[in-house]
């Protein structure tokens, strides 16, 4: 089957997220999460360094429709469902391989809403639904071996730690850094 045809929700709840796709008119909102975290995702995500426009922001959240709706991508924005007009982080899966299928997961959440269990909670939605609606044979993860947090994460979320890829990108200041991979494959 041709992925486009694959029907896909572009929502996911959670009992305190809402979790979607985001859309046109969507790049202020998700911005000002990227600002609040921008420190510490520098560390981490290279495209949070420099930090991006609401402009920038906008045009990615309407390309990230488009490879939505393609199916080549699926990125998610949390919001909190108490605050739906507060955007929190991001979660979501690129690396999409139909033919396997396999994808790998990412996120991140502003600095100012660490430490409450979003993240986990995101992160158990989209696994959920990569294994369950996508029919993924395996999700990846990957982070920084020194990013202990995204670690801990991975390991709660019930991803595996199959190994460590040593020198195999750069880090936020050039030098090469070492990168745990996680996986999840359908019990």
């Amino acid at each position: 089957m041709e992925p486009i045809l694959i029907d896909l929700p572009s929502e996911l709840s959670t009992e305190r997220l809402l979790v979607r796709v985001p859309r046109g008119g969507d790049g202020a909102a998700v911005n000002a999460a990227v600002v609040d975290a921008a420190a510490e995702l520098a560390q981490w995500m290279p495209w949070a360094s420099p930090t991006p426009k609401v402009e920038d922001t906008e045009i990615w959240c309407r390309q990230a429709a488009a490879k939505f709706l393609a199916r080549e991508q699926v990125h998610f924005s949390i919001y909190l469902k108490e605050s739906p007009a507060e955007c929190i982080g991001g979660c979501g899966l690129h690396h999409v391989d139909w033919k396997i299928p396999l994808a790998e997961i990412g996120y991140w959440i502003r600095t100012s809403r660490c430490g409450k269990g979003y993240a986990t909670e995101a992160v158990n939605a989209v696994t959920a639904f990569a294994l369950q609606v996508m029919k993924v044979s395996r999700l990846q993860l990957r982070c920084d071996v020194k990013n202990r947090r995204s670690a801990a994460l991975a390991e709660r979320a019930g991803f595996v730690l199959e190994g460590v890829m040593r020198n195999d990108a750069r880090d936020h200041a050039g030098g090469l850094r070492d990168t745990c991979l996680y996986a999840r494959i359908p019990a």
